[in-house]
């Protein structure tokens, strides 16, 4: 069956449902050719392509441990499960993580966002997606299991290789991802540009901003997303121990996109996006450190 000269009909594979995660994990060790099944918002487009041809779904969703949120003192630890709607919605996440809530309203519409899942997200490992964006710039650590080597712990900036590449072996299946929760004396800030609400980000940024007791900038940690083969990190350490100002966020901003090399048609209009991206993100997170400091509230 085809559309549009397009096959929409997957290739012949056998389907697995189990019910623990040591099940999911054998399954997988048993055929590293099978894909994880969690949302299915991005694997079965692939697989009705015909651009992806697992010999085996392992479909995750019956591992109700997965879609749970613990807040562990420093650090919000959700599960692979966890919906994007979840992360949107969630108060929990809101007070203690509130970058991630950000992102996740960019992304697509709420019927994804229903099923979409943060661990599925991370594994896709799309360069224009949000969610690997935002972990990225939170320094998160993802822990990752296997039946063979048990568990392992991937921060963030060694799970996103290239276009939809992630760090893991082909036996092991992220489990947990522990996201350090915002503090007093910081700020964050998350824009993205599409052409439609629902469309695939044009250009997209994420930031934390760290301000000292005495309203200096103390770390700046800042992503793009849509500019390379994975998100983009920046760390603005010329920045330490700088007055925040607009002046000085447009200078980071158009630092940080010159040196990118986007892969679009016009690699220019790319990073001017970019630019005013982050310049954007970076003024909404000083604004909310600062008012934090003044014992202010802006969300």
């Amino acid at each position: 069956m085809a559309a549009q000269g397009r096959i929409v009909k997957p290739a012949p594979f056998t389907y697995h449902r189990p019910d623990s995660v040591a099940e999911a994990l054998a399954r997988l060790a048993h055929d590293p050719d099978a894909k994880l099944l969690a949302g299915g918002q991005s694997l079965m487009t692939l697989m009705n392509l015909r651009l992806a041809r697992p010999s085996a779904v392992i479909d995750i969703g019956r591992l109700t441990e997965l879609g749970r949120i613990f807040d562990d003192t420093d650090d919000l630890v959700l599960g692979a499960l966890v919906t994007h709607r979840t992360v949107e919605v969630d108060p929990l996440i809101a007070a203690r993580a509130p970058l991630l809530a950000d992102a996740a309203r960019y992304i697509g519409h709420v019927g994804i966002r229903n099923r979409g899942t943060l661990g599925g997200s991370i594994a896709h490992a799309d360069p224009a997606a949000e969610m690997p964006l935002a972990t990225l710039v939170l320094d998160a650590t993802f822990y990752v299991e296997s039946a063979s080597s048990g568990r392992r712990r991937v921060p963030a900036d060694q799970m996103f290789v290239s276009f939809y590449t992630n760090g893991l072996a082909p036996d092991e299946m992220i489990t947990w991802i522990s996201v350090p929760a915002i503090r007093p004396e910081q700020g964050w800030g998350f824009v993205e540009y599409a052409h439609q609400h629902g469309d695939y980000g044009l250009a997209g940024a994420g930031c934390v901003v760290t301000l000292g007791p005495d309203g200096r900038i103390a770390s700046v940690r800042a992503g793009v997303l849509s500019l390379a083969d994975r998100p983009l990190l920046f760390v603005g350490e010329d920045a330490v121990g700088e007055v925040p100002s607009d002046r000085l966020w447009r200078h980071l901003a158009n630092t940080w996109a010159r040196d990118t090399e986007p892969p679009a048609d016009d690699a220019d209009y790319a990073r001017r996006l970019c630019a005013a991206a982050l310049t954007e993100a970076l003024t909404d997170a000083h604004r909310r450190a600062d008012a934090a400091q003044g014992g202010r509230d802006v969300r």
